[in-house]
């Protein structure tokens, strides 16, 4: 797999004539090399449904007249350039105007993606239908056709359908549509059939030739739906929807998965098919640095314009991130990340208690991963079966309760010297009747007061101590025997109501200690609330800064990185066994809010006199700068190096070679 591929939508009306017009193998190359480009993903067949190239298994798009797909297969090869073949798999909007009858649909027959034929829009199929032997048709001509060095489907996933395939296929299992659970099995079964089908069609013809199923996210928890791809391309455009919180999530949770896997970003200024938006350079420049600092390999996605000429602005603008990129690429290739916290997802305990998908973006997830980037800790996101014997701590969010396979799990992880930090109702066991866990407290139910207040029995760095308003849902809870209290629960004097209410917002806390707001026991701490909702939503600075402390004191001394790094920064630590090194990477940049909810990265403003400490006990023969290969000053006294980086900005990378 190649670092610096471009994914070329190319979804082209039939109503645009010209098709291909401007295309010229020249210009193609050139700006591939412009884009510092090794790898693009070009199109087979778009949303509109139509190929872009002579087709049995298709139609061709009725304004092209010649094989632009072949064209752009030879420009590129012909300059080293991979080239994945794209094929939209979910969407064909051709084919849903003349088999409506194929299309998912819900239990009152509204179709997705668009609700109905006189709104403009795509609809989704159902791969429960014939439609699954067209798309597999239209695969294997591809693979057999052209020298694709790879196929991408796009619009895939397990999706919820009620078509009339859907039903009679449940009612000939001696089913009914109304047994949600039934229902449930059967989408399973039928994705399931989908992957094993395409990835058959491929590699009958082309054995080992790369296949990715994309569903714009990786579902954390579920395994085997990543395993059906050779790869994974973890789609995650920041001012298209995900924000920048939700690649490290997901990217800290891929790189566990032993699966090569890239991060793809888009030059959009907004998302995809935004023609003639660009986003800052800058931006650019410091997202694909995120990749490779989270063992990724990069993606930026771009569209073509109908007439086929590339756009020299945009591989312009890709040019400035990938030129930095190949420089850096030596220090990235074959990494695992080292790190001493493990957050268990939600998502993927939701999936492993057989509750089935929770949203990707969940509060829960996302606020902790954010205090943990902020903190500058290195961390991994795991599921249940990850194995925890290298990690020293492990977040339990807010709302993972504990069932007997966690709990053989968790025990065995505590037995090995591993403590826990339980938030909300996390470390309840699943009946309800108390903590599954020596978390130093006793559970007796669920706070009636909302917000509620919490205050430290230490002082916060910033702001000492204080009544702390935490928003979200409270747990009442009393010190068990043996139990350390390290801060109180106090109510307000009464919640927000019609009769009773007390200034803008809600009523002050009544100073009066009401139980345990955060607590130690052997197996760890437990923080009475939904911390990490609240931090996801609200950001409060006090949240914060009492995770870290509770983080820090799980941790001790055996915190394997420390840094001045500030807030914004991002580090992570990357080991190369091949090569007997680690690689640091220090990032940092600071998304501002322009225009409606767009995140902006702008200004990269150099950093000064940035100090880190590692956990070392190997002796170290040499700390350099990469790519300037210029050596730092370093000092390593009892297992513990130190160096400083005295002046860098957006990604550096700091080489200790062993």
């Amino acid at each position: 797999m190649k670092f610096r591929q471009v994914h070329l939508d190319f979804h082209t009306s039939e109503a645009i004539e010209g098709i291909g017009r401007d295309f010229s193998k020249q210009q193609f190359q050139e700006m591939l090399k412009t884009g510092h480009v090794d790898s693009i993903t070009i199109f087979s067949k778009c949303h509109h449904g139509w190929a872009y190239h002579p087709t049995t298994a298709n139609e061709t798009h009725p304004h092209l007249d010649f094989d632009l797909l072949g064209a752009q297969i030879e420009a590129a090869h012909e300059i080293g350039v991979k080239t994945p073949v794209y094929l939209s798999a979910g969407l064909d909007e051709r084919l849903a105007r003349k088999h409506p009858q194929w299309l998912i649909r819900n239990q009152q027959e509204v179709i997705s993606w668009t609700g109905d034929f006189m709104t403009p829009g795509y609809h989704q199929f159902c791969m429960n239908t014939p439609y699954l032997d067209v798309l597999a048709q239209q695969v294997e001509e591809v693979v057999k056709n052209y020298d694709a060095d790879g196929i991408f489907l796009d619009i895939v996933g397990v999706r919820e359908c009620y078509c009339q395939y859907c039903v009679a296929d449940i009612r000939e299992r001696g089913s009914d549509p109304r047994n949600l659970e039934d229902m449930r099995k059967m989408w399973e079964e039928t994705y399931a059939r989908y992957a094993k089908r395409m990835n058959d069609t491929v590699h009958t013809v082309k054995p080992g030739l790369p296949v990715f199923h994309n569903s714009s996210h990786v579902d954390r928890g579920r395994r085997d739906l990543a395993h059906v791809n050779t790869h994974l391309e973890l789609e995650s455009l920041p001012t298209g929807g995900w924000g920048y919180d939700h690649f490290p999530l997901s990217a800290r949770y891929a790189q566990t998965l032993g699966m090569d896997f890239l991060g793809m970003t888009g030059k959009f200024h907004t998302s995809w098919g935004e023609f003639g938006g660009y986003k800052h350079p800058n931006a650019l420049r410091y997202e694909a640095a995120l990749s490779l600092a989270n063992g990724a390999r990069c993606s930026i996605g771009d569209q073509l314009h109908p007439g086929g000429k590339m756009d020299l602005a945009t591989y312009t603008l890709i040019g400035e991130a990938y030129r930095e990129v190949e420089a850096k690429e030596e220090w990235c290739q074959d990494t695992t990340g080292i790190a001493d916290i493990a957050l268990l997802s939600l998502e993927a305990a939701s999936w492993a208690a057989g509750n089935g998908p929770i949203p990707q973006h969940n509060k829960h997830d996302t606020g902790a991963v954010r205090i943990l980037l902020e903190g500058n800790y290195l961390f991994d996101v795991v599921d249940l079966e990850a194995d925890l014997a290298s990690y020293k701590v492990l977040i339990l969010p807010d709302e993972i309760q504990i069932t007997a396979q966690l709990k053989t799990k968790l025990d065995d992880f505590i037995a090995g010297g591993g403590k826990i930090l339980a938030t909300g109702r996390s470390g309840l066991s699943v009946d309800g009747s108390g903590f599954a866990l020596d978390l130093g407290v006793t559970w007796q139910g669920v706070s009636a007061f909302r917000p509620s207040y919490l205050r430290p029995s230490f002082e916060l760095p910033s702001l000492r101590t204080a009544s702390f308003v935490i928003y979200t849902e409270g747990q009442d809870a009393v010190l068990s025997p043996g139990g350390t209290l390290l801060g109180s629960k106090e109510n307000s004097y009464f919640n927000r109501d019609l009769f009773t209410f007390c200034s803008h917002q809600h009523t002050p806390s009544d100073l009066q200690e009401a139980g345990a707001g955060i607590a130690e026991g052997l197996d760890g701490i437990y923080v009475a609330w939904h911390v990490f909702e609240d931090y996801a939503v609200k950001g409060s600075l006090p949240v914060k800064e009492i995770i870290c402390y509770a983080l820090d004191r799980l941790l001790g001394n055996h915190k394997s990185l420390t840094t001045n790094l500030p807030a914004q920064g991002v580090t992570t630590l990357q080991a190369q066994p091949a090569f007997k090194r680690w690689v640091n990477h220090l990032l940092y940049a600071s998304p501002v809010r322009r225009g409606e909810g767009v995140e902006i990265i702008e200004d990269l403003l150099p950093l000064m006199n940035t100090e880190v400490t590692l956990s070392a006990t190997e002796q170290v023969k040499d700390v350099y700068l990469a790519p300037q290969n210029e050596s730092l000053p370093f000092n390593q006294v009892d297992g513990n190096l130190s160096y400083t980086v005295p002046l860098w900005a957006c990604h550096q990378m700091v080489v200790i070679q062993f």
